[in-house]
């Protein structure tokens, strides 16, 4: 099983500094890691060159205490997924009395621009430049989970404690809607995605029909999947499966891919349990799997997201079970976790290894896309 699992993880080279209750945001071929609890300061870390540039630091009155940070989607830029520059959105709680903050950022990369005057985290305002604030009562925003969605990509959805769920508005700069969860557990550090077709969900949701959209959420016994009704401005909430092998856990490191939510690691209340486990829940199939690989060690309060480039998912950051931030970095093959992630080239690479292996002479038949996905899901 060890060595096992050391195939599966890759270590990658250490982070600058030791990273808990960190944010991680997925920029082309950057994966642009946003401060951590008590650590202001931000990197970008390149997935080709495996190395790490100095981006800034959070200004020197924000206290960084499980906050979020969001891509937000610039509706004028019909190119937007190609364009250099890209607008961060951070916000949250300080910690206990401390006030949180609501900053943006025009990131522009800096592998290919040596200005420093372009990466700062400045005020959040409004079309007059008049500063706004997110979350207003910060004590409440500690451990907040955030996406974005919306006909237009222009809703901001929160969920924070105690079992709160908001809406707010990036055109009107206001809260739309606020609501309660039917649960009885105070979430915070949970998973929230977005039932997106690509990536984590963080900028487009997948609709249900012409102005609904789904969320799911996760934490210790609860799950919970959301609708949103754009047009009507309401909620409904429906009861999902956790299995018993993670119902103790939450500050866990989370994807969500092609109807896949990956869990990874986690901690219990009072952090004495400390998780190695994957776990795997199909949205599709409305099903739970516990896999028997598990992480190199133990792991919570970490940050997982996909780069999309190479199909590698990367774990960064989190404590150990002796509650030691850590430097460690490691991606995983998707593929790994989901078979059916498999690109088309690699499935065209095993089908052409066994037409030569039976020296078949043959052309290529579309009806092996499935029969490989039924093949790799056996091995």
């Amino acid at each position: 099983m060890g060595n096992q699992t050391t195939t599966l993880f890759q270590t990658l080279k250490e982070l600058p500094i030791p990273l808990s209750y960190s944010q991680c945001v997925l920029h082309k071929h950057e994966l642009l890691i946003c401060g951590g609890y008590d650590r202001r300061a931000c990197y970008s870390y390149h997935t080709v060159k495996n190395e790490y540039k100095f981006i800034c630091e959070y200004p020197s009155n924000v206290r960084l205490n499980g906050h979020c940070v969001v891509k937000l989607v610039d509706n004028n830029n019909s190119n937007n997924k190609h364009s250099s520059q890209i607008t961060l959105l951070s916000f949250g709680s300080g910690g206990c009395s401390i006030k949180g903050h609501t900053l943006v950022m025009k990131y522009v990369s800096v592998w290919n621009n040596d200005d420093d005057n372009h990466n700062q985290w400045i005020p959040f305002t409004d079309n007059h430049n008049n500063p706004i604030i997110i979350a207003k009562d910060y004590n409440y925003y500690c451990g907040a989970r955030a996406v974005i969605s919306g006909s237009n990509n222009s809703l901001l959805f929160i969920t924070y404690f105690e079992n709160n769920i908001s809406v707010f508005d990036l055109n009107t700069f206001q809260f739309i809607k606020h609501d309660t969860l039917p649960i009885h557990d105070w979430i915070c550090y949970h998973c929230f995605v977005s039932n997106s077709e690509n990536g984590q969900g963080q900028e487009i949701m997948m609709k249900t029909n012409k102005q609904n959209y789904q969320m799911l959420l996760f934490y210790k016994k609860t799950g919970l999947l959301i609708e949103y009704d754009e047009d009507n401005n309401t909620f409904q909430f429906f009861k999902l499966p956790v299995c018993e092998d993670i119902e103790q856990f939450y500050k866990y490191a989370y994807v969500c891919i092609n109807n896949v939510i990956l869990l990874l690691g986690g901690s219990n209340y009072n952090n004495s349990v400390v998780s190695k486990s994957v776990h795997k829940y199909s949205i599709r199939e409305n099903k739970w799997m516990t896999f028997k690989n598990i992480l190199p060690s133990s792991l919570f309060d970490c940050v997982a997201v996909l780069s999309e480039e190479d199909n590698n998912i990367h774990i960064i950051g989190g404590e150990d079970d002796k509650r030691i931030a850590l430097s460690v970095h490691t991606k995983t093959k998707l593929r790994v976790w989901d078979f059916s992630y498999l690109s088309k080239n690699e499935i065209k690479f095993i089908i052409q290894h066994w037409i030569r292996g039976l020296k078949i002479k043959i052309g290529w038949i579309y009806d092996f896309d499935k029969i490989i996905m039924k093949y790799s899901r056996m091995k």
